[in-house]
């Protein structure tokens, strides 16, 4: 085990939600009300057509900018996609690839997830890989046979370290149900994580910040994110408000 020292991270995935003038309103008000919180990275995932408008509110901040999906290559004929080259042109310094959404409702597999982190990272952003069992998978003990085959697969050709990746758990039966993981039961699931990411890539492992996601709200926030490899959050509606978002962020920097 080595010392370092995780900066945690709570990101905000606002998935189909928000025009541009919405997504403005928020990310000023956002800024208003983490102006004065230190130690934790913070990262906005608008929808794509809102991204240009939001980089350039963002600018002189230290919010991050992420898209939602993207293609693995970066450019061609794939009508309707966005490239990593796109998305670093228009101002993006992260992507979240894998959600349970693309992977349930568009058919993502584990190694379309890894394409696309590692195209990413080619372009210099940052993947926030997401992963997570469903309620059957749970409910059949399988939670850290799915969640470790799912890391395995998207991590294959993609660079293990903490400054080009963020892994996110996000349990499929807490996402948008208001229902939870126990803090325990969550943290059982990262740690099976990062031990299986320093059994492949060695101490390095202790450098990647691991997120969890799935109902996160301020009134649980706090003792999900005092777990020991619980690095932050992903969070759905409760930052698609301002006065929501920003206790998640005062509870990750402690």
């Amino acid at each position: 085990m080595s010392d370092v020292t995780r900066t945690p991270v709570v990101a905000g995935n606002w998935k189909l939600n928000q025009t541009i003038d919405e997504s403005l309103t928020l990310v000023r008000q956002l800024r208003e009300a983490i102006s004065g919180v230190d130690g934790v990275e913070v990262i906005v995932g608008p929808v794509a057509t809102a991204l240009h408008a939001v980089a350039g509110e963002l600018k002189g901040s230290n919010i991050g900018l992420a898209a939602q999906n993207t293609h693995h290559e970066a450019s061609g004929a794939f009508t309707g996609e966005l490239s990593p080259l796109l998305l670093a042109d228009v101002g993006c310094t992260h992507c979240i690839v894998g959600h349970s959404e693309r992977r349930q409702l568009f058919g993502e597999t584990d190694a379309g997830v890894g394409r696309k982190a590692a195209a990413l990272q080619a372009h210099g952003l940052v993947p926030i890989v997401c992963l997570g069992e469903t309620l059957e998978q749970r409910e059949a003990g399988e939670t850290l046979g799915v969640c470790l085959g799912q890391l395995d697969a998207s991590l294959d050709g993609v660079a293990v370290a903490g400054d080009r990746l963020i892994v996110a758990y996000e349990p499929v039966w807490a996402i948008g149900t208001g229902k939870t993981a126990k803090a325990s039961d969550a943290q059982e699931v990262h740690a099976a994580l990062r031990a299986r990411l320093r059994e492949a890539h060695g101490e390095v492992a202790d450098s990647i910040r691991i997120l969890y996601g799935g109902s996160v709200k301020p009134a649980n926030a706090a003792e999900l994110l005092a777990e020991v490899d619980i690095d932050g959050a992903l969070v759905g509606g409760a930052s698609l408000k301002a006065e929501t978002f920003a206790p998640i962020v005062e509870a990750a920097a402690g």
